[in-house]
């Protein structure tokens, strides 16, 4: 934090002179002192504090000067900052006025010239002021701030990928935040240019796009290479475990992430059947354990930065991102994950993001405090998000078309569900509307022909995965739901005596239909969606990349 400020102010120079000894002498080791020869020096002076956001603590302001006088200074000075103890310096003729000024400018105290020896008719005064200060000061938030609106889905965007890094940051509602409002006014922005992201060094970004954030906190987006031995496209726990197990090798490894790391297992809240963690830990803190590891061993991570557009050229895979740069690689492993598929039901593109969120949203768990919320699927990703939603909710209702959540989530979730008393399962049901006018107000459920509209703060929508392979579906081969075939699966695919181009061997067990090119996780066809077995494919795969380098 930085030193508050302790500001005097005196037109005669030998006296400012004095002051300032005399407070440097005693606060220095606290406080930072600065000082005035006239009251609209001051006045500059204060005005660049609050621009800066820096703290003033005390302001012990001469009464008698030309142009403004004490008393004006000091109530001026309560404008920008209204809890600064202030103190006027007063010759005995202006004393009348001092006490006047008590009432008129709030003053807290006022001190008669000369004030020697400081030790008995200075100091035991200010520390008693300064500490009166100390008491009430609350410092501001030192890190990032997101100032916008709740329900603007780029607000909700910019939240969804601090917290996936990992980045402290303070979330402001322009609408009911009185610093938000005051924060904007002194940065000369309109509620237009929301949201607006303010770095730790006061830098502000007025409607950031992800990436221009990520530059600034020290993400990075290009590659530092021109030729690398792989290139892992994704940042879920395939890719990372394939990003660790390359580094540690000894490859020139990129990896490619688009959004945030852990891919879908990144924003669950709890998992507990990882092997080697008893008590279970976050996706969050699974993905960035990773995420450091395979750092520290010589990996480069690209993020948030995107592949569009993949090509083989004399056996070197050519890989174009989305700001237009190349990147040429031996071989890739394409860790790509899924996306949950879209509810189709009138009224939820207009709400998503402002109420209806894919994925478990953890940044919008507090703002359903005491509210009812609305989880659609019933796999584990559900079940871990309506067990974290359930610590603010008032109630959580989860919503299935079958019977039970026996066929599709684990045990223990399900055990755990049933043993709290604010998650109740609404099976054979499903959402037929929702509907709201700038955010989700009402869901309307369909149980069994009967039709209800409830009031609603939040639906989270988990219903099935969609591969994130069309960028790449006319490079490689895929089955009909998009999943990338790989391995013995090729040999059976009609297509498999077109596409395959190596004489001499058949593909590997997780090569697609190009030499050099592998699959893991799950975009992967028959993969088993489960953390683990995406950490061992992802590993898997960088053997079957040596064996490809060394042919």
């Amino acid at each position: 934090m930085k030193k508050p400020v302790l500001l005097c102010i005196d037109d005669d120079p030998q006296v400012l002179s004095a002051i300032e000894r005399d407070l440097r002498q005693e606060f220095r080791r606290d406080y930072r002192v600065l000082r005035a020869a006239s009251g609209e020096e001051a006045l500059a002076t204060i005005r660049e504090l609050h621009e800066r956001e820096e703290p003033l603590a005390l302001i012990l302001a001469d009464q008698r000067m030309p142009g403004l006088e004490g008393v004006e200074v000091l109530t001026r000075a309560r404008e920008f900052f209204p809890d600064a103890k202030r103190v006027l310096l007063t010759a005995y003729a202006d004393t009348e006025a001092a006490i006047r000024a008590i009432n008129s400018a709030r003053l807290d105290h006022y001190l008669m010239k000369p004030w020697d020896p400081p030790e008995q008719l200075l100091y035991p005064t200010l520390h008693d002021l300064l500490a009166a200060w100390q008491r009430a000061y609350k410092p501001p938030f030192g890190g990032v701030r997101l100032i916008g609106f709740q329900w603007s889905p780029r607000s909700h965007e910019l939240k969804d990928f601090l917290a996936g890094y990992l980045v402290s940051y303070q979330w402001l509602d322009f609408e009911t935040d009185a610093e938000a409002q005051a924060l904007l006014a002194r940065k000369q922005l309109r509620a237009a240019d929301l949201p607006v992201v303010i770095l730790q060094d006061g830098t502000t970004l007025a409607n950031p796009t992800p990436t221009e954030v990520a530059t600034r906190i020290g993400l990075t987006v290009q590659a530092s290479r021109e030729l690398y031995d792989v290139v892992v496209i994704g940042g879920g726990p395939a890719g990372l475990a394939a990003g660790v197990y390359g580094a540690s090798e000894g490859l020139k490894t990129l990896v490619i992430e688009r959004q945030t790391p852990g891919g879908q297992a990144g924003t669950s809240s709890r998992i507990e059947n990882y092997l080697g963690f008893p008590t279970g830990l976050s996706g969050s803190e699974l993905a960035h354990r990773a995420w450091a590891q395979a750092v520290r061993l010589g990996a480069e991570i690209l993020a948030p930065q995107e592949v569009t557009n993949l090509c083989v050229q004399d056996g070197y895979k050519v890989l174009t991102l989305s700001d237009g740069s190349e990147v040429r690689t031996r071989a890739v492993v394409l860790t790509t994950g899924v996306s949950y598929r879209t509810l189709d039901v009138p009224g939820i593109d207009r709400l998503s993001g402002a109420g209806v969120y894919y994925g478990a949203a953890r940044t919008e768990a507090r703002s359903c405090d005491q509210q009812d919320v609305y989880i659609v699927g019933g796999g584990n990703s559900a079940g871990q998000a309506a067990m974290y939603l359930a610590t603010y909710a008032r109630r959580v209702f989860i919503l299935i078309r079958g019977e039970s959540l026996a066929a599709s989530m684990s045990a223990y979730l399900i055990e755990q569900i049933g043993q709290t008393d604010n998650i109740e399962l609404l099976p054979f049901t499903e959402v037929a509307e929702v509907c709201g006018q700038d955010h989700l107000e009402e869901v309307v459920i369909r149980r069994q022909d009967e039709v209800e509209r409830r009031p609603a703060r939040a639906l989270f929508v988990f219903i099935g995965a969609r591969p994130s392979t069309e960028w790449v579906c006319d490079t490689v081969v895929c089955d009909g739901k998009g999943f990338l075939l790989t391995g013995r699966d090729l040999l059976t695919d009609p297509r498999y005596a077109t596409t395959w181009k190596h004489p001499r061997r058949e593909p590997y067990l997780l090569e697609t239909c190009v030499p050099g090119i592998f699959a893991a996780g799950d975009s992967r066809a028959g993969a088993m969606a489960r953390v683990a077995s995406a950490v061992g494919e992802g590993s898997m795969a960088i053997k079957f990349v040596h064996q490809y380098l060394d042919e």
